[in-house]
């Protein structure tokens, strides 16, 4: 009995610092979303601007014809299959619920319906994605690892930069982007956003309708040239739209590390009450039954 109570109060003590980690990782993921959330917020306004600039040129026919002067196989043959590559945002550590396995099971279920070819690369931004890709036996052809709790938007140039020449050589012909997007502290919803090429196609219809017709123009006087617009516009909005879904699936990350921390705390808690009532229930029949020793002792030398 002595051995068990000891056990019982061995784990009430465990528990109670474990629940001291998670209260504590729960703080910092707090933090960590609210700080995003500030840049989010105003990074917000600028991607805005980029998308409205380039649905512009889509909606003007600035863009036809980049697809076909691209180079690549699938774009000059129609007869071709596309060869597809995906950009899928993971974390690189755990203890964050369900947020990993959760882009790792859309984006696969999306590639199933979207290609019925084995012929496509992943861009892993994260290590649980890279890994998981890895042990899968798909083709990993660039991972990125080590993306700061705050991103910043140099760290997305490198990333956008090796995906564009990857592209421009040939490696794949078109480029989609999965992740998390932050819906709130509680909910996030899975994202796949074609980055590459970025033509009148990469935009639906919805966004389409963000825009007033009245707005567009037929078309655009251009100086000093199409291409050299272009050239400064379209890298904009790549990057634009790779940072944006780093910093969504970001503050997604922080939201569902804090839910989880919260749960293992309030698990923490439930354990430590049942544990509690185990150890006092356990104390009393000891404390019974060393009186009945006691008075069955007395009785025994009275007689």
């Amino acid at each position: 009995m002595v051995a068990s109570l000891n056990d019982v109060k061995h784990r009430i003590t465990s528990t109670k610092k474990t629940r001291q980690i998670t209260n504590a990782m729960e703080m910092v993921s707090q933090s960590k979303l609210n700080q995003i959330q500030k840049h989010t917020t105003s990074y917000d306004q600028y991607a805005s601007q980029v998308k409205s600039v380039v649905l512009h040129l889509a909606q003007s026919h600035f863009l036809d014809g980049l697809a076909k002067t691209s180079g690549h196989s699938a774009d000059n043959d129609q007869s071709s299959t596309k060869r597809t590559a995906y950009m899928v945002i993971t974390s690189d550590r755990g203890m964050v619920g369900s947020y990993n396995s959760n882009v790792i099971r859309e984006t696969n279920s999306f590639i199933e319906k979207h290609n019925s070819s084995d012929d496509i690369q992943i861009l892993a931004v994260g290590g649980n994605g890279a890994d998981f890709y890895k042990k899968l036996g798909r083709n990993v052809s660039y991972e990125y690892r080590g993306v700061s709790d705050v991103p910043t938007f140099n760290e997305v140039r490198e990333i956008v930069k090796t995906a564009t020449k990857m592209y421009d050589n040939g490696a794949f012909d078109e480029l989609y982007v999965c992740y998390e997007h932050f819906v709130n502290r509680l909910t996030s919803n899975f994202r796949a956003e074609k980055m590459l090429p970025i033509d009148s196609e990469s935009f639906d219809s919805d966004a389409s309708n963000d825009i007033e017709s009245n707005e567009l123009t037929a078309s655009y006087d251009v100086e000093p040239s199409e291409k050299e617009v272009l050239n400064v516009i379209l890298p904009q909005y790549s990057e634009s739209l790779v940072y944006g879904a780093i910093l969504d699936a970001k503050t997604s990350e922080h939201a569902s590390s804090s839910t989880a921390m919260k749960s293992a705390s309030d698990n923490a808690d439930d354990l430590i009450s049942s544990l509690e009532l185990q150890y006092n229930r356990a104390r009393q029949a000891a404390i019974t039954t060393e009186i009945t020793e006691i008075t069955g002792g007395q009785e025994a030398l009275s007689q």
